[in-house]
């Protein structure tokens, strides 16, 4: 059951393991496609009949939602999954924050993270597995790299530096990069730029080697084209970054067998290479203590 799904809701609530015997009045059978008799019903009140675990019967009346909204319920599934594995095999040292595409609002979302999830963390585990790119791959690399220069006590405080003084929230521990075959261009330009920069290891499989910049047009009779604009090369060879995936430091595969049994190979040998590299907990201040 996913969390705040239509089946999660308290008036239509599901339990794993009940059957669903009906939709809307129809009785299910083998040859009955469940998506037909939901087709065009988002946001209606559509009866299920339902056989519980204790195996009586009863009505549930459920609001379905969009085949999208789903879909961002299991990345969010997905994501705190991963969150959780990543704390339960580093002890906790470890932070872990998936950046979903190259946009303003995964940016955001990362910027956040630095704070709320990687802040008291040894290090900090980066994913852009199946992100589909976009253009903020040099303002993620500027969290990973403002350099630090000064520390300063406030009175009364310890030791630290004033966020409003930078203009993104900074990241300065050790890290390392998640990639597969389905992270695509602005995510690969990140990658390159990581490996580049010497920011941390890299571990997964190369990406997929779809480097370009692209720019669209509309046409006169509605239609829309999509033509390429500008290349990519690496500043220290001169290599096209388009069809030269961005290669991982450690190769670890993730089969279909995996993913359907929960396991995520990639990620465990990412927190077994990174942990050792996580810098110690601070000791807390006197005034902590106290």
């Amino acid at each position: 059951i996913l969390r705040d799904s239509p089946a999660a809701r308290t008036a239509s609530l599901l339990k794993k393991g009940e059957v669903i015997t009906a939709i809307g009045g129809t009785t299910l059978t083998a040859e009955t496609n469940p998506d037909e008799l939901l087709a065009d019903t988002v946001g209606e009140r559509i009866p299920l009949q339902i056989t519980g675990v204790d195996g009586k019967s009863r009505e549930v009346i459920l609001q379905p939602t969009t085949y999208a909204a789903v879909r961002d319920l299991m990345y969010d599934e997905w994501v705190e999954q991963s969150r959780e594995a990543t704390h339960k095999l580093s002890g906790g040292k470890l932070g872990y924050l998936h950046i979903r595409s190259m946009d303003k609002g995964s940016q955001d979302r990362f910027e956040q993270g630095l704070y709320a999830e990687a802040h008291d963390r040894g290090a900090l585990l980066i994913d852009v597995r199946d992100n589909g790119g976009g253009s903020t791959a040099d303002y993620l690399l500027t969290m990973l790299t403002i350099p630090r220069h000064a520390y300063t006590i406030p009175r009364g405080g310890v030791p630290g530096y004033p966020q409003d003084r930078l203009p993104l929230y900074p990241w300065q521990k050790p890290s390392a990069l998640l990639i597969n075959q389905n992270s695509y261009s602005n995510a690969e330009i990140f990658a390159h730029a990581f490996k580049a920069i010497d920011r941390g290891p890299i571990i997964g499989v190369p990406t997929f080697g779809a480097v370009i910049s692209t720019g669209g047009r509309r046409l006169l009779d509605g239609s829309q084209i999509r033509t390429p604009g500008r290349g990519w090369y690496l500043v220290k060879t001169g290599v096209n970054e388009e069809h030269t995936g961005a290669q991982p430091d450690q190769k670890v595969l993730q089969s279909p067998a995996d993913e359907i049994a929960g396991r995520d190979p990639q990620l465990a040998a990412a927190v077994k290479l990174l942990l050792p590299k996580a810098t110690p907990a601070p000791l807390p201040t006197a005034q902590e203590a106290r």
